[in-house]
């Protein structure tokens, strides 16, 4: 399955096939800007994300189902590397100023049931991320 958006022009479309080379060496990328941005304490939009990824050599449309299952991606592998924060958290919408949906989806799931802790909110989940990156 291709991963589309319909709001970008059909030539401009990126193909990335989950678990497909090029997607991998996005996923890479990706988690090697959110390491970053943690440790620069910098929250930002999937716009700018976008921006970085393009930077690294990797067009993914912010809008793009790529770029959810990427951000979903980096978030799992993080995990399965023993980090006891979602690094996502640092990835907002521009205009709410606060991670998609599917971000909260991820939080209240397997592995993370971040929901089952009633002082759990995002932004002490971001300020968590802030500062486990900062401290490695």
């Amino acid at each position: 399955m291709e991963n589309q958006d319909d709001k970008q022009p059909p030539a401009k479309r990126p193909r990335l096939r989950r678990h497909s080379p090029p997607y991998n060496a996005a996923l890479d990328a990706m988690v090697e800007v959110l390491k970053r941005w943690a440790v620069e304490g910098r929250a930002d939009c999937y716009s700018e994300l976008s921006a970085d990824l393009e930077i690294e050599g990797h067009r993914v449309y912010h809008h793009s189902t790529a770029m959810s299952f990427l951000l979903e991606d980096a978030c799992l592998r993080e995990h399965r590397e023993a980090s006891p924060v979602m690094l996502t958290a640092i990835v907002v919408n521009k205009q709410r100023g606060k991670p998609s949906g599917q971000f909260f989806e991820l939080a209240n799931g397997d592995p993370f049931y971040r929901g089952t802790d009633t002082a759990w909110s995002w932004e002490v989940e971001r300020d968590r991320v802030f500062a486990y990156y900062r401290a490695r």
